[in-house]
């Protein structure tokens, strides 16, 4: 649950207020003070007797006058004070509301540029992908203030962020495609002199070491091609039963399977979801073949299961577990970064170059999902991918 807080809007309106209030608080004291040495002052009363002689009835009556002029002095003094005060108090309530009502709208209108900001920052972090909402921009009209700075400063760094992104994406797709060229033409010449009728058994023996290498790196150029395209937002999703994927991507894996004496559990239970088939397909595909590739229980035992279902919360979840090392806690979030394996597995292999679960990842994240990874307790890993369902 989110902590509540209070917002700049309402401090600014309050620090408004109270500075308001101590005000004015300030004004009434001073009043009343004064106020009281006026009344004081000319409230005094100098009695002067004719030394003449006056009647002795007029100076008996003379202190029962002076304590009624007194009395009423105080009766007067305490009216006026208390009126002051109370009136006083209500006219400085009744401002400072009024005050307080002004602060809050005047903040508001200073603070709206500042919300602009935080909407678009907010809207550009909640993307799917790292660089798919770097389009937005603020685009703040008004006076030159430090607001107008902060925007502007703002839009000039999500600005070259997506120029610096889609560099990178179009580096990364024009340098896979020129890199395929060769390779599709060293595999043809190869295979070319492998079929040669005077070919030798070491020129034969040469060219299949040449064509699995030469597989390797297609393997690496068509993972580099998948990453970069799958980082992009799925336009056009269309209705997809994993079931159906876990089922064929099983049924492709088990010749692989069965040469390296692993077993394929499937459990494909219905898991309705929308997306591109064909990347849900590499998708469930990598995390098979990673499975079958980093699993040290060939002959003895060893085996994948992979599982798809429908969760409670109605969201469809694959899952992925296999045989294998164990595998350190420590090591897992780095597996999903391309060109990352095991600190026993740095070097590219016949195993791979590192991108399949960096194109899981990438896959899932296309599709507005999430995926995690956690060890087994007896070696081997189990990866879990959940995806929104078919609305």
């Amino acid at each position: 649950m989110r902590k509540r807080r209070i917002t700049l809007r309402a401090r600014l309106t309050l620090l408004y207020a109270g500075l308001f209030f101590a005000a004015g608080i300030v004004l009434l004291g001073v009043t009343y003070v004064l106020f009281a040495q006026q009344l004081d002052r000319g409230g005094d009363l100098s009695v002067h007797t004719d030394s003449g002689g006056a009647s002795t009835s007029r100076q008996d009556s003379l202190p029962d006058d002076l304590n009624w002029v007194a009395s009423e002095q105080k009766r007067l003094h305490d009216a006026a004070t208390a009126s002051l005060v109370t009136q006083g108090g209500i006219a400085l309530a009744l401002v400072g509301g009024v005050a307080a009502g002004f602060g809050w709208l005047i903040a508001g209108r200073v603070l709206a540029p500042l919300h602009r900001v935080t909407d678009t920052a907010r809207r550009i972090a909640c993307a799917p992908a790292a660089d798919r909402g770097l389009h937005e921009r603020i685009a703040l009209h008004g006076r030159d203030d430090e607001v107008k700075d902060l925007a502007d400063s703002f839009d000039l760094m999500v600005d070259r962020l997506d120029r610096s992104f889609d560099g990178q994406r179009r580096f990364v797709a024009n340098a896979s495609h020129e890199l395929r060229t060769p390779l599709t033409v060293g595999r043809a010449l190869v295979e070319l002199a492998m079929h040669r009728g005077t070919a030798s058994a070491d020129v034969k023996q040469l060219g299949a070491d040449l064509l699995e290498i030469n597989e390797r790196h297609e393997r690496l150029i068509g993972g580099l091609l998948l990453l970069a395209g799958s980082e992009n937002h799925v336009p056009e999703r269309q209705p997809v039963d994993l079931a159906d994927v876990v089922a064929h991507v099983a049924a492709q894996s088990a010749p692989e399977a069965e040469r390296a004496g692993i077993a394929v559990h499937e459990e494909a239970g219905p898991a309705p979801t929308a997306g591109d088939a064909l990347l849900l397909e590499r998708l469930v595909q990598n995390l098979v073949e990673n499975g079958l590739r980093h699993n040290t229980g060939a002959g003895t035992g060893g085996w994948v299961r992979v599982t798809s279902r429908t969760r409670e919360d109605g969201l469809a979840e694959i899952e992925v577990s296999n045989t294998g090392p164990d595998v350190p806690p420590y090591e897992v979030p780095a597996l999903f970064e391309p060109f990352r394996r095991l600190a026993t597995e740095r070097l590219v292999t016949a195993k791979g170059a590192g991108l399949g679960l960096s194109i899981v990842r990438s896959v899932a994240l296309a599709h507005g999902g999430t995926v995690t990874a956690r060890p087994r307790s007896d070696g081997g890993l189990t990866v879990t991918v959940t995806l929104p369902p078919d609305r």
